[in-house]
Protein backbone atom coordinates (compact mmCIF):
# COMPACT_ATOMS: atom_id res chain seq x y z
CA UNK A 1 0.00 0.00 0.00
CA UNK A 2 1.52 3.26 -1.17
CA UNK A 3 1.24 6.21 0.80
CA UNK A 4 -1.40 8.03 -1.38
CA UNK A 5 -3.78 4.71 -1.05
CA UNK A 6 -3.04 5.38 2.55
CA UNK A 7 -4.88 8.72 3.03
CA UNK A 8 -7.23 7.38 0.89
CA UNK A 9 -8.20 4.38 2.38
CA UNK A 10 -7.94 5.39 5.41
CA UNK A 11 -10.48 8.28 5.02
CA UNK A 12 -12.65 5.24 3.88
CA UNK A 13 -12.05 2.93 6.76
CA UNK A 14 -12.72 6.09 9.38
CA UNK A 15 -16.29 7.00 7.38
CA UNK A 16 -16.87 3.48 7.67
CA UNK A 17 -16.25 3.21 11.55
CA UNK A 18 -18.76 6.25 12.13
CA UNK A 19 -21.04 4.76 10.38
CA UNK A 20 -21.18 0.98 12.06
CA UNK A 21 -21.57 3.07 14.99
CA UNK A 22 -24.27 5.35 14.45
CA UNK A 23 -25.94 2.23 13.34
CA UNK A 24 -25.21 -0.36 15.56
CA UNK A 25 -28.56 -0.85 16.81
CA UNK A 26 -29.83 -1.92 13.48
CA UNK A 27 -28.32 -5.46 14.26
CA UNK A 28 -28.88 -8.02 16.62
CA UNK A 29 -26.54 -7.84 19.80
CA UNK A 30 -24.94 -11.32 19.34
CA UNK A 31 -25.04 -12.75 15.69
CA UNK A 32 -26.67 -16.47 15.34
CA UNK A 33 -24.06 -18.68 14.13
CA UNK A 34 -22.20 -22.00 15.07
CA UNK A 35 -18.56 -22.97 15.53
CA UNK A 36 -16.30 -22.59 12.51
CA UNK A 37 -18.97 -20.85 10.13
CA UNK A 38 -16.98 -17.78 10.05
CA UNK A 39 -13.59 -19.78 9.14
CA UNK A 40 -16.33 -21.42 6.00
CA UNK A 41 -16.74 -18.39 4.66
CA UNK A 42 -13.19 -17.37 3.66
CA UNK A 43 -10.44 -18.95 1.92
CA UNK A 44 -8.71 -21.92 3.55
CA UNK A 45 -5.42 -20.96 2.08
CA UNK A 46 -3.52 -17.49 2.00
CA UNK A 47 -3.83 -15.26 -1.45
CA UNK A 48 -0.55 -15.47 -3.20
CA UNK A 49 -0.86 -12.54 -4.50
CA UNK A 50 -2.13 -8.92 -2.90
CA UNK A 51 -5.77 -8.13 -2.98
CA UNK A 52 -7.60 -4.88 -3.93
CA UNK A 53 -8.94 -2.91 -1.07
CA UNK A 54 -12.41 -3.45 -2.33
CA UNK A 55 -12.33 -6.93 -2.05
CA UNK A 56 -11.09 -6.66 1.46
CA UNK A 57 -13.83 -4.28 2.52
CA UNK A 58 -16.36 -6.47 0.85
CA UNK A 59 -15.55 -9.25 2.90
CA UNK A 60 -15.31 -7.08 5.88
CA UNK A 61 -18.72 -6.33 4.97
CA UNK A 62 -19.79 -9.99 4.57
CA UNK A 63 -17.83 -11.94 7.16
CA UNK A 64 -16.73 -9.66 10.04
CA UNK A 65 -19.89 -7.72 10.98
CA UNK A 66 -22.76 -10.09 10.62
CA UNK A 67 -20.66 -12.26 13.13
CA UNK A 68 -18.94 -10.11 15.84
CA UNK A 69 -20.97 -9.47 18.95
CA UNK A 70 -21.24 -5.94 18.76
CA UNK A 71 -19.93 -4.87 22.20
CA UNK A 72 -21.16 -0.88 21.50
CA UNK A 73 -24.77 -1.92 20.82
CA UNK A 74 -27.52 -0.08 22.96
CA UNK A 75 -28.89 -3.36 24.31
CA UNK A 76 -25.90 -4.70 25.44
CA UNK A 77 -26.12 -5.16 29.31
CA UNK A 78 -24.34 -8.20 29.65
CA UNK A 79 -20.82 -8.93 31.45
CA UNK A 80 -19.65 -5.19 31.58
CA UNK A 81 -19.24 -2.11 29.15
CA UNK A 82 -16.35 -2.22 26.88
CA UNK A 83 -17.42 1.01 25.64
CA UNK A 84 -15.17 2.80 22.61
CA UNK A 85 -15.07 7.03 21.74
CA UNK A 86 -14.13 8.76 18.91
CA UNK A 87 -11.32 10.35 20.82
CA UNK A 88 -10.01 7.50 22.39
CA UNK A 89 -10.42 5.69 18.71
CA UNK A 90 -8.16 8.43 16.95
CA UNK A 91 -5.33 8.29 19.73
CA UNK A 92 -5.34 4.40 19.03
CA UNK A 93 -4.68 5.15 15.46
CA UNK A 94 -1.87 7.42 16.13
CA UNK A 95 -0.39 4.90 18.75
CA UNK A 96 -0.56 2.36 16.25
CA UNK A 97 1.23 5.12 12.99
CA UNK A 98 3.85 5.95 15.35
CA UNK A 99 4.84 2.91 15.88
CA UNK A 100 6.47 3.32 18.76
CA UNK A 101 8.23 0.29 21.25
CA UNK A 102 7.99 1.93 24.51
CA UNK A 103 9.92 -0.84 26.80
CA UNK A 104 12.35 2.03 28.31
CA UNK A 105 12.30 5.67 28.48
CA UNK A 106 15.30 5.82 26.07
CA UNK A 107 13.31 3.87 23.52
CA UNK A 108 10.70 6.37 23.49
CA UNK A 109 10.73 9.43 26.30
CA UNK A 110 7.30 10.84 25.43
CA UNK A 111 5.70 7.69 25.51
CA UNK A 112 6.89 7.01 29.01
CA UNK A 113 6.17 10.67 30.57
CA UNK A 114 3.35 10.87 28.82
CA UNK A 115 2.09 7.70 30.92
CA UNK A 116 3.57 8.67 33.97
CA UNK A 117 1.57 11.56 33.68
CA UNK A 118 -1.73 10.07 32.46
CA UNK A 119 -0.94 8.02 36.17
CA UNK A 120 -1.00 11.09 38.19
CA UNK A 121 -3.81 13.06 36.16
CA UNK A 122 -6.31 10.10 37.17
CA UNK A 123 -5.11 9.92 40.37
CA UNK A 124 -6.07 13.14 40.90
CA UNK A 125 -9.46 12.51 39.00
CA UNK A 126 -9.99 9.68 41.07
CA UNK A 127 -9.28 11.17 44.31
CA UNK A 128 -6.62 8.45 44.99
CA UNK A 129 -4.19 8.50 47.62
CA UNK A 130 -1.16 10.62 47.25
CA UNK A 131 0.94 7.75 47.92
CA UNK A 132 0.02 6.52 44.57
CA UNK A 133 1.57 9.68 42.71
CA UNK A 134 5.11 9.00 40.65
CA UNK A 135 6.28 11.82 42.51
CA UNK A 136 5.63 10.25 46.50
CA UNK A 137 8.88 8.05 47.68
CA UNK A 138 7.65 4.90 46.43
CA UNK A 139 4.71 4.92 44.71
CA UNK A 140 4.02 5.03 41.11
CA UNK A 141 1.66 3.74 38.30
CA UNK A 142 1.47 2.20 34.61
CA UNK A 143 -0.71 1.34 32.28
CA UNK A 144 -1.24 -2.80 31.84
CA UNK A 145 -2.95 -4.37 29.20
CA UNK A 146 -5.79 -5.73 31.35
CA UNK A 147 -6.70 -6.32 35.28
CA UNK A 148 -5.82 -9.69 35.01
CA UNK A 149 -1.94 -8.53 34.16
CA UNK A 150 -2.30 -5.89 37.14
CA UNK A 151 -3.41 -8.98 39.68
CA UNK A 152 -0.43 -11.06 37.81
CA UNK A 153 2.19 -8.16 38.50
CA UNK A 154 0.67 -7.45 42.31
CA UNK A 155 1.54 -11.22 42.93
CA UNK A 156 4.73 -11.40 42.16
CA UNK A 157 5.61 -8.24 43.96
CA UNK A 158 3.83 -9.54 46.98
CA UNK A 159 6.01 -13.04 46.35
CA UNK A 160 9.15 -11.22 45.93
CA UNK A 161 8.77 -8.65 49.71
CA UNK A 162 7.26 -12.12 51.05
CA UNK A 163 10.79 -14.03 50.65
CA UNK A 164 12.59 -10.92 51.03
CA UNK A 165 13.75 -11.80 46.78
CA UNK A 166 14.79 -14.94 47.57
CA UNK A 167 12.07 -16.43 45.33
CA UNK A 168 14.00 -14.99 42.35
CA UNK A 169 16.77 -17.57 42.99
CA UNK A 170 14.92 -20.51 44.34
CA UNK A 171 11.72 -20.37 43.31
CA UNK A 172 10.83 -21.72 46.10
CA UNK A 173 7.27 -20.71 47.33
CA UNK A 174 5.87 -23.89 48.94
CA UNK A 175 5.26 -22.01 51.85
CA UNK A 176 3.18 -18.78 50.61
CA UNK A 177 -0.55 -18.81 50.83
CA UNK A 178 -3.38 -16.30 49.51
CA UNK A 179 -6.84 -15.27 50.07
CA UNK A 180 -9.94 -13.78 48.08
CA UNK A 181 -13.67 -14.89 47.75
CA UNK A 182 -15.83 -16.94 45.65
CA UNK A 183 -16.89 -13.91 44.05
CA UNK A 184 -13.33 -12.05 43.33
CA UNK A 185 -12.16 -12.24 39.62
CA UNK A 186 -10.95 -15.94 38.05
CA UNK A 187 -7.58 -14.04 37.39
CA UNK A 188 -6.93 -14.10 41.16
CA UNK A 189 -6.64 -17.68 40.99
CA UNK A 190 -4.59 -17.86 37.74
CA UNK A 191 -2.62 -15.25 38.52
CA UNK A 192 -1.66 -17.53 41.78
CA UNK A 193 -1.16 -20.45 39.54
CA UNK A 194 1.05 -18.90 36.90
CA UNK A 195 3.70 -17.57 40.21
CA UNK A 196 3.61 -20.86 41.80
CA UNK A 197 1.06 -20.69 44.31
CA UNK A 198 -1.52 -23.90 43.77
CA UNK A 199 -4.68 -24.49 44.71
CA UNK A 200 -4.59 -26.17 47.71
CA UNK A 201 -3.06 -22.71 49.00
CA UNK A 202 -5.18 -20.76 47.38
CA UNK A 203 -8.03 -19.46 50.82
CA UNK A 204 -11.59 -19.14 49.63
CA UNK A 205 -12.45 -16.80 52.52
CA UNK A 206 -16.29 -16.74 53.75
CA UNK A 207 -18.48 -14.05 52.12
CA UNK A 208 -21.69 -12.28 53.57
CA UNK A 209 -25.03 -11.49 52.62
CA UNK A 210 -24.02 -9.12 50.71
CA UNK A 211 -21.14 -11.05 48.73
CA UNK A 212 -18.30 -9.20 50.51
CA UNK A 213 -15.72 -10.69 52.46
CA UNK A 214 -15.83 -11.36 55.95
CA UNK A 215 -13.17 -9.98 58.14
CA UNK A 216 -13.56 -12.42 60.90
CA UNK A 217 -13.25 -15.36 58.60
CA UNK A 218 -9.68 -13.78 56.91
CA UNK A 219 -8.20 -13.53 60.09
CA UNK A 220 -9.40 -16.93 60.95
CA UNK A 221 -8.00 -18.22 57.65
CA UNK A 222 -4.40 -15.84 58.30
CA UNK A 223 -4.14 -17.27 61.97
CA UNK A 224 -4.37 -21.30 60.78
CA UNK A 225 -2.25 -20.91 58.08
CA UNK A 226 0.57 -19.45 60.38
CA UNK A 227 0.34 -21.91 63.28
CA UNK A 228 0.14 -23.98 60.78
CA UNK A 229 3.70 -23.08 59.70
CA UNK A 230 2.71 -21.43 56.19
CA UNK A 231 3.55 -17.62 55.10
CA UNK A 232 0.62 -15.67 54.25
CA UNK A 233 1.39 -13.06 51.98
CA UNK A 234 -1.12 -11.80 49.50
CA UNK A 235 -5.09 -10.67 49.25
CA UNK A 236 -7.52 -8.97 46.92
CA UNK A 237 -9.81 -7.48 47.78
CA UNK A 238 -12.16 -6.38 45.64
CA UNK A 239 -14.15 -3.15 44.68
CA UNK A 240 -17.20 -4.35 42.82
CA UNK A 241 -17.11 -8.13 41.65
CA UNK A 242 -18.13 -9.02 38.28
CA UNK A 243 -21.07 -11.36 39.65
CA UNK A 244 -22.41 -9.26 41.76
CA UNK A 245 -20.62 -5.62 42.43
CA UNK A 246 -19.84 -6.93 45.98
CA UNK A 247 -17.58 -4.51 47.65
CA UNK A 248 -15.36 -5.94 50.49
CA UNK A 249 -14.22 -4.19 53.11
CA UNK A 250 -11.15 -3.11 52.62
CA UNK A 251 -10.18 -1.28 55.69
CA UNK A 252 -10.69 -4.11 58.06
CA UNK A 253 -9.22 -6.70 55.72
CA UNK A 254 -6.01 -3.80 55.83
CA UNK A 255 -6.14 -4.30 59.27
CA UNK A 256 -5.13 -7.65 59.27
CA UNK A 257 -2.68 -7.27 56.52
CA UNK A 258 -0.50 -4.49 58.76
CA UNK A 259 -0.72 -7.53 61.45
CA UNK A 260 0.72 -9.97 59.59
CA UNK A 261 2.63 -8.29 56.52
CA UNK A 262 0.10 -9.39 54.02
CA UNK A 263 0.34 -7.77 50.76
CA UNK A 264 -3.33 -5.89 49.99
CA UNK A 265 -4.15 -5.61 46.24
CA UNK A 266 -7.38 -4.14 45.48
CA UNK A 267 -9.28 -4.83 42.32
CA UNK A 268 -11.67 -1.72 41.13
CA UNK A 269 -11.47 -2.85 37.77
CA UNK A 270 -15.21 -2.79 36.91
CA UNK A 271 -16.17 -0.12 39.19
CA UNK A 272 -13.24 2.36 40.38
CA UNK A 273 -13.83 4.49 37.33
CA UNK A 274 -17.25 5.81 39.14
CA UNK A 275 -14.81 7.91 41.21
CA UNK A 276 -14.37 10.12 38.54
CA UNK A 277 -18.16 11.78 39.67
CA UNK A 278 -17.40 13.06 43.50
CA UNK A 279 -20.70 11.84 44.78
CA UNK A 280 -19.36 8.16 44.40
CA UNK A 281 -15.77 8.17 45.68
CA UNK A 282 -16.86 6.24 48.24
CA UNK A 283 -15.68 3.09 45.99
CA UNK A 284 -12.12 3.91 47.22
CA UNK A 285 -12.79 3.77 50.94
CA UNK A 286 -9.39 1.89 52.43
CA UNK A 287 -7.49 2.42 49.56
CA UNK A 288 -4.88 4.71 51.71
CA UNK A 289 -4.14 0.87 52.81
CA UNK A 290 -3.48 -0.60 49.86
CA UNK A 291 0.11 -1.79 48.40
CA UNK A 292 -1.50 -2.10 44.73
CA UNK A 293 -4.64 -0.89 43.07
CA UNK A 294 -6.29 -1.18 39.70
CA UNK A 295 -9.22 0.31 37.71
CA UNK A 296 -10.01 -0.05 34.07
CA UNK A 297 -10.79 3.08 32.05
CA UNK A 298 -11.44 0.44 28.89
CA UNK A 299 -14.51 -0.56 30.63
CA UNK A 300 -16.83 2.63 31.97
CA UNK A 301 -14.97 5.79 31.27
CA UNK A 302 -15.11 5.19 27.08
CA UNK A 303 -11.49 4.63 26.50
CA UNK A 304 -11.54 1.72 23.95
CA UNK A 305 -9.13 -1.80 25.52
CA UNK A 306 -6.50 -1.82 26.43
CA UNK A 307 -6.36 0.17 29.21
CA UNK A 308 -5.94 -0.96 32.70
CA UNK A 309 -4.38 1.17 35.13
CA UNK A 310 -2.29 -0.35 38.00
CA UNK A 311 -0.62 1.39 40.79
CA UNK A 312 1.54 0.58 43.77
CA UNK A 313 3.01 2.01 46.85
CA UNK A 314 5.80 -0.05 46.94
CA UNK A 315 7.73 0.14 43.82
CA UNK A 316 10.89 -1.35 45.29
CA UNK A 317 8.69 -4.83 45.34
CA UNK A 318 7.73 -4.29 42.03
CA UNK A 319 10.93 -3.79 40.88
CA UNK A 320 12.29 -6.01 42.47
CA UNK A 321 10.56 -9.22 40.90
CA UNK A 322 10.16 -7.72 37.74
CA UNK A 323 13.04 -6.28 36.55
CA UNK A 324 16.15 -8.07 34.71
CA UNK A 325 18.78 -5.72 33.02
CA UNK A 326 20.73 -7.32 29.96
CA UNK A 327 23.69 -5.29 28.85
CA UNK A 328 21.72 -4.41 25.37
CA UNK A 329 18.76 -2.91 27.57
CA UNK A 330 21.17 -0.49 29.92
CA UNK A 331 20.85 3.39 29.66
CA UNK A 332 22.10 6.34 31.60
CA UNK A 333 18.81 7.75 31.82
CA UNK A 334 17.55 4.97 33.81
CA UNK A 335 20.96 3.79 35.99
CA UNK A 336 20.80 7.57 37.34
CA UNK A 337 17.11 6.88 38.69
CA UNK A 338 16.26 10.05 36.47
CA UNK A 339 13.71 7.83 34.49
CA UNK A 340 11.28 4.84 34.37
CA UNK A 341 11.89 1.57 32.59
CA UNK A 342 8.02 0.75 32.11
CA UNK A 343 9.58 -3.02 31.26
CA UNK A 344 9.98 -3.40 34.33
CA UNK A 345 6.73 -2.70 35.70
CA UNK A 346 5.04 -5.26 33.82
CA UNK A 347 5.06 -8.92 32.19
CA UNK A 348 6.12 -8.48 28.75
CA UNK A 349 9.47 -6.30 27.39
CA UNK A 350 7.62 -4.48 24.95
CA UNK A 351 4.79 -1.95 24.82
CA UNK A 352 2.71 0.60 22.95
CA UNK A 353 2.24 3.84 23.22
CA UNK A 354 -1.34 3.58 25.00
CA UNK A 355 -1.42 6.68 26.88
CA UNK A 356 -2.12 8.49 24.18
CA UNK A 357 -6.27 7.21 23.81
CA UNK A 358 -5.97 8.31 27.41
CA UNK A 359 -4.80 11.47 26.74
CA UNK A 360 -6.87 12.05 24.09
CA UNK A 361 -10.12 11.20 25.58
CA UNK A 362 -9.39 13.23 28.41
CA UNK A 363 -8.33 16.54 26.40
CA UNK A 364 -10.76 15.85 23.78
CA UNK A 365 -14.43 14.61 25.54
CA UNK A 366 -13.45 16.06 28.85
CA UNK A 367 -13.62 14.46 32.28
CA UNK A 368 -17.58 15.78 32.83
CA UNK A 369 -19.35 14.02 29.96
CA UNK A 370 -17.46 10.65 31.35
CA UNK A 371 -19.03 12.00 35.23
CA UNK A 372 -22.31 12.08 33.13
CA UNK A 373 -22.46 8.77 31.84
CA UNK A 374 -21.81 7.40 34.83
CA UNK A 375 -24.90 9.26 36.51
CA UNK A 376 -26.76 8.26 33.70
CA UNK A 377 -26.19 4.54 34.24
CA UNK A 378 -26.58 4.55 37.60
CA UNK A 379 -29.76 6.64 37.70
CA UNK A 380 -31.27 4.25 35.17
CA UNK A 381 -30.32 1.19 36.86
CA UNK A 382 -31.94 2.52 40.14
CA UNK A 383 -35.17 3.06 37.91
CA UNK A 384 -34.87 -0.29 36.99
CA UNK A 385 -34.38 -1.80 40.81
CA UNK A 386 -37.71 0.57 41.38
CA UNK A 387 -39.62 -1.52 38.73
CA UNK A 388 -38.20 -5.13 39.24
CA UNK A 389 -39.12 -4.55 42.93
CA UNK A 390 -42.49 -3.54 42.30
CA UNK A 391 -43.25 -6.75 40.89
CA UNK A 392 -43.56 -9.85 42.38
CA UNK A 393 -42.72 -12.15 39.84
CA UNK A 394 -38.87 -11.17 40.43
CA UNK A 395 -36.62 -11.07 43.36
CA UNK A 396 -33.48 -8.62 43.49
CA UNK A 397 -31.11 -10.91 44.66
CA UNK A 398 -27.76 -8.18 45.61
CA UNK A 399 -26.79 -4.48 46.51
CA UNK A 400 -27.17 -2.70 43.28
CA UNK A 401 -25.22 0.80 44.63
CA UNK A 402 -23.90 1.71 41.18
CA UNK A 403 -24.53 0.02 37.44
CA UNK A 404 -25.25 -3.51 37.61
CA UNK A 405 -28.86 -5.22 38.76
CA UNK A 406 -28.77 -9.16 39.64
CA UNK A 407 -32.54 -10.56 39.38
CA UNK A 408 -34.21 -13.82 39.17
CA UNK A 409 -37.69 -15.36 39.27
CA UNK A 410 -39.23 -14.88 42.35
CA UNK A 411 -40.05 -18.59 44.41
CA UNK A 412 -39.73 -20.79 47.29
CA UNK A 413 -38.34 -23.77 45.25
CA UNK A 414 -34.55 -23.89 43.88
CA UNK A 415 -34.64 -25.81 41.13
CA UNK A 416 -38.07 -24.13 39.49
CA UNK A 417 -36.72 -20.68 40.20
CA UNK A 418 -33.30 -21.44 38.63
CA UNK A 419 -35.05 -23.27 35.50
CA UNK A 420 -37.07 -20.34 35.24
CA UNK A 421 -34.14 -17.82 35.37
CA UNK A 422 -32.25 -19.31 33.04
CA UNK A 423 -34.76 -19.75 30.35
CA UNK A 424 -36.06 -15.46 31.00
CA UNK A 425 -32.00 -15.18 29.97
CA UNK A 426 -32.61 -17.48 27.03
CA UNK A 427 -35.39 -15.82 25.97
CA UNK A 428 -33.92 -12.46 26.29
CA UNK A 429 -30.88 -13.39 24.07
CA UNK A 430 -32.59 -14.72 21.81
CA UNK A 431 -34.42 -12.04 20.46
CA UNK A 432 -31.37 -10.25 19.78
CA UNK A 433 -32.41 -6.82 20.90
CA UNK A 434 -31.07 -7.14 24.22
CA UNK A 435 -28.16 -9.17 25.48
CA UNK A 436 -27.74 -10.33 29.20
CA UNK A 437 -25.46 -12.83 30.99
CA UNK A 438 -26.52 -15.24 33.27
CA UNK A 439 -24.13 -15.35 37.20
CA UNK A 440 -25.14 -17.83 39.91
CA UNK A 441 -25.11 -16.61 43.63
CA UNK A 442 -25.65 -18.68 47.06
CA UNK A 443 -26.53 -21.35 44.34
CA UNK A 444 -29.00 -19.27 42.46
CA UNK A 445 -29.14 -19.05 38.63
CA UNK A 446 -29.14 -14.80 38.76
CA UNK A 447 -29.67 -12.47 35.70
CA UNK A 448 -27.36 -9.70 35.52
CA UNK A 449 -28.54 -6.34 33.89
CA UNK A 450 -25.04 -4.35 33.64
CA UNK A 451 -26.02 -0.84 32.15
CA UNK A 452 -22.96 1.16 30.99
CA UNK A 453 -22.64 0.83 26.94
CA UNK A 454 -22.42 4.62 25.66
CA UNK A 455 -25.03 4.21 23.29
CA UNK A 456 -27.78 3.09 26.03
CA UNK A 457 -30.77 5.64 26.88
CA UNK A 458 -33.47 4.96 29.12
CA UNK A 459 -35.62 3.98 25.79
CA UNK A 460 -33.58 1.02 25.88
CA UNK A 461 -33.84 0.19 29.40
CA UNK A 462 -37.70 0.38 29.15
CA UNK A 463 -37.45 -1.78 26.07
CA UNK A 464 -35.59 -4.53 28.15
CA UNK A 465 -37.81 -4.10 31.09
CA UNK A 466 -40.88 -5.05 29.24
CA UNK A 467 -39.06 -7.98 27.37
CA UNK A 468 -38.28 -9.15 30.96
CA UNK A 469 -41.98 -8.70 31.82
CA UNK A 470 -42.98 -10.01 28.87
CA UNK A 471 -40.92 -13.11 28.87
CA UNK A 472 -40.95 -14.03 32.62
CA UNK A 473 -42.63 -17.37 32.73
Amino acid sequence: MTPDEFREHGHALIDRVAEYLETVEDRPVVPEIEPGAVRAMLPEHPPTQPESWDDVMADVERVVLPTITHWQHPGWFAYFPANTTYSSILGELLSAGLGVQGMSWITSPACTEIETLMLDWMQELLELPEAFRSTSRWGGGVIQGSASEATLVAILAARWRATGGDVNADGDTSLLTAYTTSQAHSSVEKGLRIAGIGTDRIRVVEHDETFAMRPAAFRDAVNADTKAGFRPFFVCSTHGTTSSMAFDPTSAIADICRVNDIWLHVDGAMSGIAALAPEHRWVNEGLEHADSYCTNPHKWMGVNFDCTLYWTTDRAALLGALSILPEYLRSAAAESGAAIDYRDWQIPLGRRFRALKLWFTIRLDGVASVQDRIRRDISLTQELAEWVAGDERFDIVAPHPLNLLCLRAAGDDLDETNERTDTLIDRINSLGKAHVTRTVLGGRSVLRVSIGARTTEREHVIALWAQLRGLIS
